[in-house]
């Protein structure tokens, strides 16, 4: 007899391992976690699903999370000490940010205020209700300073779900793409979100993959996340590629 229905599988199953280059664990500095309480509560969640090594990505958003390297590894250190503290030694904790592609970044950029993944990645991001104006520009200027550029979540971008063929074309142009892992159910940003994701990575746009988890809530939500058995496949080459650039 055949089944009309797919059996589902957990994504917890499949993250033991994984890099998380994009989240808000640092405490007190953006959306993210507030305390360090709060931080060490999502490093503890994360480290039941096997996930112990974060670039943590705060964001740098001007005129809403004016952060600098400054305010970043000083909120980075504290919660070192807090690890160090408890020992705990088999966490690891790194920093670098999420960039808003705003009218501020080509400064800080000229500036050489970035926080790069591994030196070399620039994770970037454009609003939710429109593109950045200065995008193609801000992308010729970071390959000028020898940067990647790699764009967080953009299935989020719903702009672009009506124009589609505009993914391919950034990919063309030398930005690579980090999917939200909780993108992968409708529960966190809803089902036309979850739809582009899982298009994005049937057609092999993917880079890279991050939690972009800023509470415990949407922790929780990520332990939910059940997926067909084709999107699993399609989705751990990319974790593989995570973990090997990152790691």
């Amino acid at each position: 007899m055949i089944s009309f229905f797919q059996k589902k599988i957990y994504l917890a199953d499949y993250l033991h391992g994984l890099t998380d280059i994009h989240n808000h664990i640092i405490p007190g500095i953006d959306d993210g976690a507030k305390t360090v309480d709060e931080s060490m509560g999502l490093i503890n969640g994360f480290v039941e699903l096997g996930v112990t090594n974060f670039r943590c990505t705060p964001h740098i958003m001007h005129n809403h999370y004016d952060n600098t390297p400054k305010t970043i590894n000083k909120a980075h250190e504290l919660l070192l000490q807090e690890l160090e503290r408890k020992g705990i030694s088999d966490v690891k904790v790194n920093c670098a940010a999420e960039h808003m592609i705003d009218d501020n970044f080509e400064h800080i950029l000229e500036k050489k205020e970035v926080m790069p993944l591994n030196k070399e990645y620039l994770l970037i991001e454009m609003s939710y209700l429109q593109p950045s104006f200065n995008f193609d520009v801000a992308i010729d200027k970071i390959a000028k300073h020898k940067y990647f550029p790699i764009l967080a979540h953009p299935e989020r971008y719903m702009y672009f779900h009506g124009k589609y063929g505009k993914y391919p074309s950034m990919k063309s142009n030398g930005i690579s793409f980090q999917l939200n892992l909780l993108s992968l159910s409708s529960e966190s940003y809803g089902a036309g979100v979850q739809k582009i994701a899982e298009k994005l990575l049937k057609d092999g746009l993917v880079d890279f993959v991050g939690s972009d988890v800023h509470n415990s809530r949407q922790l929780g939500l990520l332990k939910e996340i059940k997926l067909s058995k084709k999107v699993l496949n399609n989705l751990l080459p990319v974790i593989e590629n995570t973990i090997q650039t990152f790691y």
